[in-house]
């Protein structure tokens, strides 16, 4: 600091990071899509968990440990049920997935979801070998090797010590629960724009597109485009309803698409493409025609809603190459943002 009391470059770039650092907002959720939450946890949440531990899990999962091949708790166990963090709880693998690889370490071909493992380069001992890790506390799990058995092809060589087995139908932790998520059905013209934008919502789970409110079993894209079955093309939308409400989907769905055109949508001509709400409870469809009914007396719309409120009927997954289509191709979609 000068004599003149005016602070450097240097020292108010300092304070800035500073103060950007004690106002940092809230991790944003992630999740897994089979339903867990995977947010990465502070050292700060993880100080608790860490002190519940023996040395021996403290070596392998803090300090990338191996244990002796043939000595871990778990290399022969055969039971049914999965295999968590021995830190944070999560689900990592499924005895279903386990092998006997001759190794001398618990085996398996395949993680128990995807997004609860992670993998980074490991160079240690002059060897180039992946390190897999726990995606929610970066716990040291062991390592993956491309000798498994079909259908993967790989090896997720693990620590008995950094694992914790649970037997089915025993008593779960919360933390090696899936949330307690909801499902809401939304169509709005093309599902592939629907699912993109919904996809990005804080506290949304997964989308998938789909078919439904038809008169006719397991339809496909081909019979839907027809515009003979009844079919409208939806988004399921599972949601954590402790980070974002029904009626918060509700107001994004609206911001989406025109919801005062009827068989259509911008471009997309025909029943199909038709604006609905199916609701899967008393309470959704409560919500759905009170949320509709203020948007219509508020004349923020040129004309009338015409979307459709009615209870959910049963969902068909639409076929591989239209989930997470935008995604997978680039190519854009007349659905707006709505966040």
């Amino acid at each position: 600091m000068s004599g003149s009391g005016v602070l450097s470059p240097v020292m108010l770039l300092l304070l800035a990071l500073l103060l950007f650092t004690l106002n940092l907002e809230p991790q944003i959720p992630m999740y897994s899509r089979a339903g867990y939450d995977i947010t990465p946890l502070t050292e700060d949440a993880k100080k608790p968990l860490l002190e519940k531990l023996d040395e021996e899990a403290i070596r392998i999962t803090q300090n990338a440990g191996t244990e002796r091949p043939f000595c871990g708790t778990l290399l022969d166990n055969k039971k049914d049920g999965f295999y968590a963090c021995v830190v944070c709880g999560l689900p990592l693998f499924s005895s279903e997935h386990k092998f006997t690889s001759g190794t001398g370490w618990p085996s398996f071909f395949s993680p128990y979801a995807t997004g609860h493992v992670a993998t980074r380069e490991d160079t240690q001992f002059d060897m180039k070998r992946v390190e897999i890790l726990c995606a929610r506390c970066d716990a040291h799990l062991g390592h993956e090797f491309e000798d498994g058995p079909k259908p993967t092809g790989k090896r997720f060589c693990l620590n008995s010590a950094s694992l914790h087995f649970y037997e089915e139908g025993e008593k779960l932790p919360t933390q090696s629960k899936p949330i307690q998520a909801e499902v809401a059905y939304f169509a709005g013209g093309c599902f592939w724009g629907v699912e993109h934008w919904f996809q990005k919502g804080k506290g949304v789970i997964n989308v998938e597109s789909g078919y439904m409110q038809g008169e006719t079993d397991n339809p496909v894209y081909a019979d839907i485009c027809s515009g003979t079955t009844g079919h409208a093309e939806t988004a399921k939308v599972t949601f954590d309803p402790t980070v974002i409400s029904y009626e918060t989907l509700l107001e994004a769905f609206f911001k989406m698409h025109d919801p005062t055109e009827v068989g259509r949508q911008g471009p997309d001509i025909g029943s199909q493409y038709r604006s609905g709400i199916w609701t899967t409870s008393p309470d959704q469809q409560t919500t759905a025609t009170a949320y509709i009914e203020k948007l219509d007396k508020s004349k923020m719309l040129h004309s009338p809603i015409a979307t459709q409120v009615e209870p959910a009927k049963k969902f068909y997954l639409a076929e591989d190459g239209h989930q997470d289509y935008i995604e997978n191709t680039g190519r854009a979609c007349h659905i707006t943002n709505p966040w």
